[in-house]
Order: structure tokens, then C-alpha cells, then sequence
């Protein structure tokens, strides 16, 4: 019996040494490839410590709109948002590749008024910068922030005009498209930042299904000179991505100067352009062979 005890106390202290999992934002489609002439797609959307699983917060509908293949946008329908998750409907009612996102994009920053510093007001974004800033506001320092989270539907075959680049943050242009991905080959895909090829982005893939697992099977890669990154797929099922430069990855921890770059202010106190902060993040099904 003592020994038992004594296992089961070392047991306790073992687990209670791990550090819990950090919280990560997803979406997840009930399917990605889907065919027939009147399709609907349900999403879950949360924040949580282990992927795909209700255990921390909802993620909030109010932000996330789909994009039909033709670019037009099509009806977020049936939302509802409980404690631990939302959800909603897309009634897919064109042949093709819809997006379905949460972008947001704003301006952090300080300025000093009367010898005290001041911060910007919540939700500054660029259109609105200058009319935060009061009268006889120096030595401003502002950083632009761009939050990507999106998932891609395809009913029948895949198409492109979805992917076409904005220019904002970081952005997926895939060469291999996302609903055409099978465990044991090989995708690429490029990562844009502000429209330019995000050269050195680290993009972190999570399998779902971890609380299953003893290992968490992450796979931390890093984009080439083009910004493109090679991933082969380990087995079918679910999996997260997520790429971030300028601040905290998305469920991660940060360094003094982040993981891929200076934290926000730090170009423009030395009198350079403001630095960007900029995080993606995706869920991709993976079909078997």
C-alpha cells in the first residue's frame, strides 16, 4: 500500500511539473471537400488548451464572414455562441473554394501630451489614427497589428480566386491547395507578409487529437527565400497552423524580442519605420491516402 501511495504522489507531483497547454484560437469545418448541388458547412469556433476541444472560451461570430468562390460573400447563418464555443452555418450554394475568416487588423502605439505618455484609444486602426491623436500630441510611436484565423471549403473542384492576396498582414497563397492535402505527401505553401514573400516566417503544425497522444507531434518549420514552406503530412485527420512575426505565436510563449522580430515600437523609438505585428492561423483536413 505504501508503495502505491508513494507512485501515485510522484505521479502527482509529475503532472503538476508540466506546464498547461497554452490557449489556441481555431475554427473547425465539419467538412472541407464536399459535392452536391445543396451543401451546407457547420463551424466550431473556440479558443481552448487542446485543439478541436470546448474547454476554455467561444470564439466570437460577430467578426467572421464567408467569401464565396465568385468573391462575393455569403451568409454567416444559424449563429450561436455558448460558454465554451460557437457555432454557425454556410449554405454553399456555388461550385468552388470558399473562405471562411476572422481578419482584423488595428494600430497600437503611444504618444506623449503635456510631458505624460498616452495610449492610443482600443480599436485605432489606420483610417482612424489621425483623429486619435489630439492637438499637440509628440513623440508618437505606432505599431500595426493584422490577426488572420480562416478555414477553406471547397464543393466539387477546387478553385483559386479566393487566395488573391490583400496586402494585409500574413496571408496563405498555396501552391498546393488546402483541399487537396493526403497523410504521406508532400505541400507547399506560401506565406505573404504585407504582400511580399514572408521570408524566414516560422509555422508551427499541430495534429489535432492531443489529449489522446502522449506526444503533442508539433512540427516547427521555417519558410525558404520565397516564403514558401514544404510540409508532409504524418497521418490523416486534422491539423492547426499557425505562423506569427513581430509578437507573442499564437498560443506560444515570446521572447524579449518575440520570435521573428523586435516588439512593436522598437524600430520606431531608433527613428525607422514601425514595426508590424502579424499572426495566420488555419485548420486543414488532411485525407487519407
Amino acid at each position: 500500500m505504501i508503495n502505491r501511495l508513494a507512485l501515485l504522489a510522484a505521479g502527482t507531483l509529475l503532472f503538476a511539473a508540466v506546464p498547461a497547454a497554452a490557449h489556441r484560437q481555431w475554427m473547425l469545418p465539419s467538412a472541407t471537400v464536399l459535392s452536391g448541388d445543396d451543401v451546407w458547412v457547420t463551424v466550431d469556433a473556440a479558443i481552448s488548451n487542446d485543439l478541436f476541444y470546448f474547454d476554455h472560451q467561444p470564439m466570437r461570430v460577430a467578426g467572421i464572414k464567408a467569401i464565396a468562390p465568385d468573391g462575393s460573400d455569403a451568409a454567416i447563418a444559424n449563429a450561436s455562441t455558448g460558454r465554451y464555443r460557437s457555432t454557425f452555418d454556410v449554405h454553399l450554394t456555388q461550385k468552388g473554394t470558399y473562405k471562411i475568416e476572422n481578419a482584423s487588423s488595428f494600430v497600437m502605439g503611444s504618444y506623449m501630451l503635456n510631458g505624460e505618455e498616452k495610449r492610443l484609444p482600443r480599436g485605432t486602426t489606420s483610417a482612424t489614427l489621425a483623429a486619435a491623436l489630439p492637438a499637440g500630441a509628440t513623440n508618437v510611436r505606432t505599431s500595426e497589428a493584422a490577426n488572420r484565423n480562416e478555414i477553406f471549403v471547397t464543393v466539387g473542384a477546387p478553385t483559386q480566386a479566393v487566395f488573391k492576396p490583400s496586402g494585409k498582414g500574413i496571408e496563405l497563397v498555396p501552391v498546393t491547395h488546402p483541399n487537396d492535402l493526403v497523410a504521406g505527401e508532400a505541400a507547399t505553401f506560401q506565406f505573404l507578409l504585407a504582400g511580399a514573400p514572408a521570408a524566414g516566417l516560422g509555422v508551427t503544425v499541430i495534429p489535432g487529437g492531443g489529449r489522446y497522444r502522449a506526444a503533442l507531434g508539433q512540427m516547427d518549420l521555417k519558410t525558404d527565400a520565397q516564403g514558401k514552406v514544404v510540409i508532409t503530412w504524418p497521418a490523416a485527420g486534422m491539423y492547426w497552423l499557425n505562423a506569427s512575426v513581430g509578437g507573442r505565436p499564437e498560443g506560444g510563449p515570446m521572447g524579449a524580442a518575440g520570435p521573428n522580430g523586435p516588439q512593436p515600437g522598437a524600430a520606431a523609438a531608433a527613428g525607422g519605420p514601425a514595426p508590424r505585428r502579424a499572426s495566420y492561423v488555419t485548420t486543414l483536413e488532411v485525407l487519407a491516402p
